[in-house]
């Protein structure tokens, strides 16, 4: 080494770039957004034969209405469903707007009602997430995000289609949809999100 180069030392190399680990507030991929829009469209479907089933199954609820709200869960799936395979913050909400939409289309009626609940439908599932700040993506968390989800249609049926029911019945038809969110939301969540992750269908995630 020559006196010259004791004295101006090479730079030190720089240091390797560090990929940027994914996060519920990161920017969306494509995989993300692909995904998400995928479970809104199929369930958007799925949403226009559940209405079809709440119509066809209402006399067997002559009994006691409230309890029908018992097989409400299905429409919640996506609000849970979306961030939980994604673990992006809003997935919920995008999914159950474009089922809404899909919904929408199929000239069933419901106009900007549908999209309403479309919306709150997603907030209220993404509070099952956001109390965990996003961080826990365990099995019990699509079951909690099932239930906050239930929330939303607890309120809404209550003040638009039941305003002239009794609180004990408006109670427990809230109580009902809460329950049937959870357990719908949360076990097909869980198997849904199992049978994707087997098949190779979710993308790695860097995190």
């Amino acid at each position: 080494m020559t006196e010259q180069d004791q004295h101006n030392p090479a730079p030190a190399a720089a240091p390797a770039r560090t990929r940027r680990k994914d996060g519920p507030f990161t920017r969306w991929r494509t995989s993300d957004i692909l995904i998400t829009a995928a479970i809104g469209v199929v369930f958007g479907v799925i949403f226009i034969f559940a209405d079809g089933l709440w119509e066809a199954t209402a006399p067997l609820f002559t009994w006691f209405p409230p309890a029908q709200a018992l097989i409400y869960g299905l429409w919640l799936v996506p609000g849970v469903l979306a961030p939980f395979l994604t673990r992006k913050a809003g997935a919920g909400v995008l999914a159950e707007v474009v089922g809404s939409v899909v919904e929408l289309l199929s000239g069933l009626g419901g106009g900007g009602v549908l999209l309403l609940y479309g919306v709150a439908q997603g907030v209220a599932a993404e509070a099952g997430y956001a109390i965990f700040g996003y961080r826990m993506w365990r099995r019990i968390n699509p079951f909690v995000a099932g239930a906050t989800a239930g929330v939303a249609p607890a309120v809404l049926d209550n003040v638009i289609y039941y305003r002239t029911w009794s609180f004990g019945w408006q109670l427990s038809y809230g109580i009902a949809a809460v329950i049937s969110t959870a357990i719908v939301g949360g076990l097909l969540s869980l198997v849904l999100h199992a049978a994707l992750r087997s098949s190779g269908a979710l993308p790695a995630r860097r995190g």
